[in-house]
Parts: structure tokens; sequence; C-alpha cells
């Protein structure tokens, strides 16, 4: 490696991309870093305009996710995948990728990159690594769930997801709301987001609502928007501000 990696840093949280940015300023040697991006949509322009040779990449962003942005962009750099969810095994990531460090990084942690990266001295495809996350996305596809499994007392109960009007975050776990009743479900919010049909959206990081059950949607300070729903209680949700992209995209705005 006679130069260093021109790198893009993208990740949605400013906290992230800030702490990557100190930890790889320890090995210039491997690392130029010329951009940092907050959403998939900002980085498919930066990485198209920029030509990267390396990427340090959030899987979970609003928007597009780091799948989707892979699938998008005219040339393939290298991808170190940053994930704070070590529920992604990822093993098909592990040999088609340079590397995958969950969250947050340690300097130790990323010296083993480096010297990953050393190793290879730029001598990496990444086609395979597209072709890994296509044949992922066909499988997600195929298994999208149509119904929820949650149980009361000795009972399980099969929830149409039809009539589900959102989903909230409660710890590890998350409450489901129906027009009359209020369920708990194992599943995380993030794993449900990789499960659920197209008419479930994402507004904030405690919230997924169903796009169906929208009565209507007024602009907020900072970048945020209040949406109520078609319920008896008139459910008001006030979307994070780094969701805009992906609302703004439903809205067709």
């Amino acid at each position: 490696m006679n130069q260093p990696y021109r790198t893009i840093i993208i990740d949605d949280e400013l906290l992230a991309r800030e702490r990557l940015l100190k930890l790889t300023a320890n090995f210039p040697q491997c690392f130029n870093v010329i951009a940092s991006a907050k959403n998939g949509t900002d980085a498919k322009e930066k990485i198209n305009s920029l030509k990267p040779e390396l990427i340090f990449l959030d899987i979970e962003m609003p928007g597009l996710t780091g799948f989707e942005l892979l699938e998008q962009l005219d040339s393939m750099p290298m991808v170190i995948f940053c994930t704070a969810f070590d529920q992604y095994a990822l093993q098909a990531f592990e040999t088609h990728s340079i590397d995958y460090l969950v969250k947050p990084v340690r300097l130790e942690r990323l010296e083993k990159t480096v010297n990953k990266l050393i190793k290879l001295n730029g001598n990496h495809n990444s086609q395979k690594l597209l072709e890994a996350i296509k044949e992922m996305s066909a499988e997600k596809e195929a298994k999208k769930m149509t119904s929820i499994t949650v149980r009361k007392g000795e009972k399980l109960f099969f929830i149409k997801l039809e009539d589900v009007l959102y989903f909230e975050a409660d710890a590890k776990y998350s409450c489901i709301y129906t027009n009359t009743e209020k369920y708990l479900t194992e599943l995380s919010l993030t794993q449900l987001e990789t499960k659920l049909p197209d008419f479930f959206l994402r507004v904030q990081r405690g919230i997924i609502i169903n796009m169906d059950y929208v009565e209507n949607v007024q602009k907020y300070f900072n970048s945020r928007y209040v949406i109520t729903l078609k319920n008896k209680q008139k459910t008001s949700i006030t979307t994070g501000r780094s969701y805009k992209d992906a609302i703004k995209s439903w809205m067709g705005v």
C-alpha cells in the first residue's frame, strides 16, 4: 500500500462519524478521509462524485440502508461495515467485505482492520459482496410476513399486520398497537424493520408506523413532522430529524 486509501465515513449518527474520524486519524498511512455522509442519499452522491477507494458504512440508516446504497452505486469501493447490532451475523460479508465492526468501534479492533487492509494491499474485488447483498435482499423479500405472533399469559394470538397502527420500542422489545389492543413482542424494531412489508415506515428511532393509517402530516420545526393516525385517540407522532428523507420520499415531496 503506497498511498492511504481515499475514504468516506457514512453513518446517520454524528457522534459515530466523529468517533470514526478520530480513530482513523491514528492510521494516516491507511486512511485519508475525504468526506463523510449522514445518510444513504448523501453518501450515494459523494461516492459517485468523489470515487473513494474505501468506505466505512453503517447498515441501519433512514431512507437508504447500507445494503440498499451499495446496490445503487455506479462503482463499488472496498467496504468496512459498521453496525450497532451484532445480531447481523453477516457471515456472507465477513468474506466479501474488508471487515465489519460493531459499534462503538474501539481502537484495538480498528487496528485489526488496518492489518487486514495492509495484507490485502488493494487486492480485493467487491463484486462478490454486491452479489451476496442482492441474494440476501431476494431472500428477505420472500420472507416478508403478513402476521405477527404474540403471547398473552398462556395464549398465543396472531395479529394481522394490516390491523397494526404502529410499533413502538420498549427496551429490547416492541409494543404493538392496534385500534383496540396493545401487545408486546420480543422482536426489536430493528428486527421488525427487516421483516415488515412496504406499507410500514420507521419515522423515528423508536417508532414504525403503518402508512395506511396516517390521517395527516404537518410540518414541525427542525426538519421534523407531526403525523396523526386514524384511530379513536388520533395518536400524534413526532418524527426524528434523521428520518426526514425517508418521510419526504414516502410523501412524494
